[in-house]
């Protein structure tokens, strides 16, 4: 159906103003970054000079480079976790049944739907006992079983969508279920695959709540946390605070747009076989 040019305005006008309301407080943020201390209330303000320094301030006063770190092993340790243990479990409950296996299914799945605030004393309460607390698995282990909701839903509708003609004609040839779902499987839906990695890397990533329980030690203290050692009880450093926020997000920014074709592909797409 082709729109009329007057829906077609209306259209771009709506869309103009849902981008503007996505943009400029990222303007903001980085107009803040690049704004003098002692200019810098807080408020969205166009700045009179540019001081780039405040992101080697940031680095080094707020001891970034360590809270990157943390947060790279985190987030890689989980996604390698979540990736593995997703795509057994989608593969186990697409193609196998057994009892209980819908009732295991919406147990696994029902995860999505708590947040961290529902459950995050008693599982405090767990790790402590067991000795876990203030550790990287402290934070790696919860976030991974917070993930695996998604991971396991997201691929065991993939593996549904797998032809069937095509595992059937690899289990004649004599293969076995490890190489129909690692050989046959797994290489078409690289692309879906990306995706849910990129989706669990940025909830990983972004994650605030777990580390300020689990984690006393500044050594492991991971970068969305470390934003806090900004801000004071009576005063804030609105241009390092924004500048480490800068920081926290370009890692995220980077990795989507390299994987930003995989990602649309993987969201709008089916699975490719050529």
């Amino acid at each position: 159906m082709k729109l009329s040019r007057r829906e077609v305005v209306a259209n771009n006008v709506v869309l103009i103003a849902f981008s503007l309301f996505a943009v400029i407080p990222l303007v903001g943020v980085l107009l803040s970054s690049l704004t003098p201390s002692v200019e810098n209330s807080g408020g969205f303000s166009i700045p009179k000079s540019l001081v780039f320094s405040n992101y080697g301030d940031a680095w080094t006063q707020g001891s970034f480079g360590s809270y990157l770190m943390s947060s790279v092993i985190v987030t890689v340790a989980v996604v390698a976790l979540t990736a593995v243990l997703g795509i057994f479990a989608g593969f186990g409950f697409s193609r196998f049944r057994f009892r209980g296996s819908g009732i295991l299914f919406g147990l696994i799945v029902i995860g999505m739907a708590l947040p961290s605030e529902a459950f995050i004393i008693p599982l405090y309460f767990n790790l402590r006992d067991v000795g876990l607390t203030d550790s990287y698995w402290a934070l790696i282990l919860p976030q991974t079983a917070q993930s695996l909701g998604f991971a396991v839903f997201w691929m065991r509708n993939q593996f549904r969508a797998f032809p069937l003609e095509i595992i059937e004609a690899a289990r004649l040839d004599g293969a076995s279920d490890t190489r129909v779902l690692w050989q046959i499987m797994v290489p078409p839906m690289i692309s879906q695959i990306g995706t849910m990695l990129l989706l669990v890397m940025m909830w990983t990533w972004n994650e605030f709540l777990i580390p300020l329980v689990m984690i006393v030690s500044t050594s492991r203290k991971t970068a969305p946390l470390g934003l806090a050692s900004f801000q004071g009880q009576h005063l804030t450093n609105y241009s390092l605070l924004s500048a480490a926020g800068v920081m926290v997000a370009i890692p995220v920014v980077l990795i989507y747009f390299i994987m930003q074709k995989k990602f649309i592909s993987g969201v709008a797409g089916g699975i490719s076989l050529r």
